[in-house]
């Protein structure tokens, strides 16, 4: 059996992306660098008792969203307690999460940014081979 997903209309998706700025909430990925465009996704998954208001929506690049599923709890490696993963709606990515040195990896502040990083798999080898070539290019990582 497959779930329906739920329809977002236009304006809201709209909405979500501008206050998004067209990147990603997780890996910051701007929608320019995907090639296709980003989910409008469920912070807290319908199934585990979200809704589709505008507050529990957010945008999440391919990569994200497929790691991220239905989780919303993950372990954090450091001490291997549970934690919420990160909400890029309620909470400051730079409160969680930095840049390493060369601007190629995401580093977690604390155990939220931690366990998001390793659920959500920020650090793959494929986004970390783009950023390297976006840094490269002067594109990365983002300036606020």
């Amino acid at each position: 059996m497959t779930t329906q997903r739920p329809y977002i209309p236009e304006h809201i998706r709209r909405r979500v992306a501008q206050e998004a700025r067209h990147r990603c909430g997780y890996c910051l990925t701007p929608v320019r660098f995907t090639a296709k465009q980003l989910h409008v996704e469920h912070i807290i998954p319908i199934a585990a008792g979200g809704g589709s208001d505008i507050n529990n929506l957010w945008l999440a690049c391919d990569l994200c969203n497929g790691h991220k599923g239905m989780r919303t709890h993950a372990v954090d490696p450091l001490t291997n307690e549970t934690v919420p993963l990160f909400n890029p709606r309620q909470q400051d990515w730079h409160m969680h999460f930095t840049w390493s040195g060369s601007g190629v990896y995401v580093i977690g502040l604390t155990a939220i940014g931690r366990a998001t990083i390793v659920a959500l798999h920020l650090n793959n080898p494929l986004l970390t081979e783009a950023r390297r070539w976006w840094v490269q290019a002067g594109w990365h990582p983002p300036q606020e």
